[in-house]
């Protein structure tokens, strides 16, 4: 049976206008270009004021008057002169650049590399067939990720290929000889033993090091000298020599080519403070500041069809299109300035309220802040002040800083006041950096360290800021 009923719904619901200015506010200000060329691209009503080179005249004010009326909408909404004020379109506090194309050189990749070696080696047609497909297993670090095993079924499967696992073996085995040394490995131990190989083998040093892998690889790594020096029965300045030498070599070989002809991402910042006879000025990028304004060959059809005093079917389909992208460009150039606003005003809070910081430059002067601390400041939600902070970087005069990196969650000092995580961190990495590395601070100590400084924190809490600034534990510290 059904019944009517009425129900009371609370509902948030974003316009088209919000979720769009919600978008642009995650794009940084090296993204924003193409996000407005993709725009312009999308909607011919909307055009880069920059670009602008005609004058083309707009009807007088008298041709306007003769009959704006329409049964849809008022003419006038659309016509108003440039549509958008100019001091809206400008603002003073964007500092100029110069837009220089940067040449990126040109390399050969780490699988073309590969590839010519196969190509000027001697291979029969069955071990170039299996060739291409260890290199095509090889990752970007030159690692081998498929077993030899599965490359029997793979070459069976795909090339019909039959073949065993020595065949594929000997095919490895030559591949491992091409260049960056090291490539084709299958485990960390056997890279950095490929490479040792190539070396000068009268060296006694170099001896000792493949040896010190072959035989000790898991004390090696985890730093038991003892052990090492015990069952070999060396000195520790013999082992050091040797192990010298391991830590010359490249345990990503892949990487030591394929970085050359990766392209280079250089930040472009999308704040810039400057220190001017020590007071601090905030200015945008000049990017975040873009001359949009309405197409005005699209202005001018709106208005003719619109003055139009018969209209056919066709003649009303284009005027509703024509509105309707006039009516899009106005809510992307309005998103735009919004942005700008947005933007301007969350970053001169942050600021202020780290203003200490921005003349120093030093981590210890740095405030605990979360979102919430900026986003009732300016009243705006928590998730708009992510938005901004996301993926943006603000220049400084002691460098270019990733401004999600400023927030940071506080705890208590011995005196009772909040003291950012950041600058616990910062104390904790300063102690291992000038730790006796023959005998490196365990947690237990660190947090004795930190105690007499005045911050009394758990040694849990001592072993988690020491794993978010990858510092490995005090064994693995450890030098001879």
């Amino acid at each position: 049976m059904q019944h009517l009923r009425l129900t009371q719904k609370l509902l948030q619901k974003l316009s088209p206008q919000q979720i769009l200015l919600m978008k642009l506010l995650q794009v940084p200000s090296v993204a924003l270009d193409q996000r407005i060329k993709q725009e312009i691209e999308e909607n011919p009503a909307l055009e880069d004021f920059s670009q602008e080179t005609d004058t083309e005249e707009l009807p007088s004010e008298n041709e306007k008057d003769d009959d704006n009326s329409d049964d849809e909408f008022d003419i006038t909404d659309y016509m108003d002169e440039d549509d958008i004020p100019e001091y809206k379109l400008h603002s003073n506090n964007y500092p100029e650049e110069e837009k220089k194309s940067i040449p990126f050189a040109s390399g050969t990749s780490f699988y073309e590399l590969l590839r010519a070696q196969l190509n000027e080696g001697n291979f029969t047609e069955t071990q170039r067939t299996i060739a291409e497909t260890i290199i095509g297993n090889i990752d970007d670090s030159g690692y081998l990720e498929r077993d030899v095993e599965a490359m029997v079924d793979d070459l069976a499967f795909s090339q019909n290929l039959m073949v065993n696992e020595k065949e594929i073996a000997e095919v490895l085995s030559k591949i491992q000889e091409f260049d960056p040394a090291g490539v084709g490995a299958r485990s960390l131990q056997e890279c950095l033993v490929l490479q040792l190989q190539r070396k000068d083998q009268d060296d006694p040093f170099i001896g000792l090091a493949i040896k010190i892998l072959k035989r000790h690889f898991d004390a090696f790594t985890k730093k038991h000298y003892e052990k090492i020096l015990k069952k070999e029965g060396i000195g520790e300045e013999t082992l050091r020599s040797a192990i010298d030498e391991i830590i010359k070599l490249n345990p990503k070989p892949g990487n030591s080519l394929s970085e050359t002809t990766k392209i280079n991402h250089y930040v472009i910042p999308d704040f810039i403070i400057s220190n001017e006879d020590g007071e601090l000025i905030l200015t945008l990028n000049s990017r975040n500041a873009p001359e949009l304004r309405l197409n005005k060959t699209y202005k001018q059809m709106l208005e003719n069809y619109a003055l139009s005093t018969k209209k056919t079917k066709k003649d009303r389909e284009t005027l509703q299109f024509v509105k309707q992208k006039i009516d899009s460009a106005k809510w992307f150039i309005d998103a735009i300035q919004q942005r700008q606003h947005t933007l301007q005003i969350t970053m001169q809070t942050i600021l202020d309220f780290q203003y200490e910081y921005f003349l120093t430059g030093d981590d210890i002067t740095l405030k605990p802040m979360i979102l919430k601390d900026i986003a009732d400041r300016v009243n705006l939600d928590i998730s708009t002040i992510s938005r901004v902070a996301n993926s943006k970087y603000v220049q400084t005069s002691f460098g270019t800083i990733l401004l999600k990196s400023l927030f940071s969650e506080s705890l208590k000092n011995e005196s009772g006041e909040d003291v950012s995580t950041k600058e616990v961190k910062k104390i904790l990495s300063d102690c291992v950096d000038n730790e006796d590395k023959k005998k490196p601070m365990t947690d237990e100590k660190l947090v004795n360290v930190l105690k007499e400084k005045g911050y009394k924190i758990a040694r849990r809490t001592v072993a988690k800021y020491r794993e978010q600034l990858s510092i490995p534990v005090a064994r693995l510290r450890k030098e001879l």
